[in-house]
């Protein structure tokens, strides 16, 4: 048989062996999402020789992982629960990553992590903690979790444009002179769920306070009775100058925390904000299913970008238990994109390979660790349930005051790294921010 007629077959094999999912059937849900967590694990290097544990083969960056393993818990716990091969793989990439003072700043990712990388861990041990996945002995998830905030909020900085963090959390890496939605959206979402989960009513004040900050510096704004989201600016005049990307886990991550402050306070002027925020999302949809629009889906977009519906799958989940009344339309955004999700798994030698297009009924032979990532997400949003509050059944115990002993006066987490390294850092940085040209906001440093 001619070479030309065995690609046509494997081809046609390659449609066909795609991921069953009945959006109705939790078992169906479950083991579909099984096939793609196997893809998932692929990437990562933590169970290789030599690999390092909690992080996932290049060109995948330390904040991927922690993206990954926020889904890897719902999927352990949603899924498979009684899998103690899996509890003990995510128990050790999150505790390994956690950094010698337990407040996700491991110094050896200092040239590259950003406060935006801290908050998605953050938010990603916020899922162990509503979840009580096994809590370690001598730091809680949630203690954790309150040390990351206690780290970014200590980062504050009114002396430019009258508050907000930066991109950046130290001065040697490139976008340490931009503030942007995602970093403060991070923190923003982790106080909004610390105030839910433990009562505390000075974590709310904080995501007061940056949601106004938001609006003030021109990041929330109206576009024709719009509410829209854009990605950031320089420090320079005063965050006049701003890039006017929207990004699908941005708005994800202060759409839950809009939902988690209105499911904690009652207060419908949260409630507002989820429904506008929820109105200007369906930006991201394109024929219904999930869509990059500002990179403009598919092999245009990066690593990065290819990855960001993971989140945003995750926070319209949350934000559908936390704020009943956008159910409806949530779960119809979310049926649509899993199950075209589903159908795009069915690529590589494994026949599970997910895709980039979820609207194409088959593989779109796009892969890799953030398609992977964004299929699980989708489908695990299908089984999402109430998260967990110390008054509803959560057992990881606080800490107010954690990561506040490792704060310097002059830079909250400042690293003694030798000018050499600093040089080092600087010319990495240029290759990464040359490398992801398609569109994104990194370009202007």
């Amino acid at each position: 048989m001619q070479l030309k007629s065995w690609l046509l077959i494997l081809l046609l094999l390659q449609q066909v062996a795609s991921v069953e999912l009945d959006i109705d059937d939790e078992d169906s849900i479950c083991e579909a999402a099984k096939q793609v967590v196997n893809g998932e694990l692929n990437y990562y290097e933590g169970t290789k020789k030599g690999g390092t544990i909690g992080m996932f083969s290049n060109p995948y960056y330390w904040w991927h992982a922690g993206e990954a393993f926020g889904g890897l818990v719902d999927y352990y716990t949603y899924c498979d629960s009684d899998n103690k091969t899996l509890e003990k793989l995510i128990y050790d990439g999150m505790y390994n990553q956690a950094g010698d003072h337990f407040d996700y700043i491991p110094s050896n990712q200092s040239m590259t992590e950003g406060n935006d990388d801290q908050g998605v861990w953050g938010m990603a041990v916020l899922e162990a903690v509503e979840k009580n996945f096994t809590d370690p002995k001598d730091h809680s998830w949630l203690e954790m979790t309150q040390a990351i905030y206690n780290t970014m909020n200590a980062r504050w900085d009114t002396k430019h444009c009258n508050g907000g963090i930066r991109w950046q959390i130290f001065t040697w890496n490139s976008g340490y002179n931009y503030k942007n939605s995602i970093a403060n959206g991070c923190l923003f979402n982790i106080a909004a769920r610390l105030a839910r989960y433990t009562d505390n009513k000075t974590y709310a004040k904080m995501a007061e306070k940056i949601w106004n900050w938001m609006e003030d510096v021109g990041f929330a704004t109206y576009v024709k009775d719009e509410l829209v989201v854009y990605d950031g600016a320089k420090i320079s005049n005063n965050c006049s100058d701003v890039t006017k990307s929207r990004w699908s886990y941005t708005y994800g991550i202060f759409l839950s925390g809009c939902a988690y402050m209105y499911n904690y306070t009652n207060d419908h002027t949260w409630l507002d904000r989820v429904n506008e925020i929820i109105k200007s999302s369906d930006y991201f949809f394109k024929d219904g299913y999930m869509y990059e629009h500002t990179c403009g889906g598919g092999s245009k977009c990066n690593n990065d970008q290819r990855s960001f519906r993971s989140l945003f799958a995750r926070c319209l989940g949350l934000t559908s238990m936390l704020a009943p009344s956008t159910k409806d339309t949530i779960d119809q955004w979310l049926q649509k994109s899993a199950q075209g999700a589903a159908k795009s798994c069915s690529g590589g030698s494994d026949g599970v390979t997910c895709g980039t297009d979820w609207s194409k009924g088959s593989w779109d032979n796009n892969f890799g660790l953030g398609e992977q990532m964004s299929a699980l997400e989708a489908m695990m949003s299908l089984l999402v349930k109430p998260p967990l509050t110390a008054d509803t059944g959560g057992t990881s115990k606080s800490n107010v005051n954690a990561g506040t002993d490792t704060e310097d006066k002059k830079n909250k987490n400042e690293l003694k790294v030798s000018s050499k390294d600093k040089a080092g850092a600087g010319v990495l940085t240029a290759i990464v921010l040359l490398s992801v040209s398609g569109g994104a906001i990194w370009m202007l440093f």
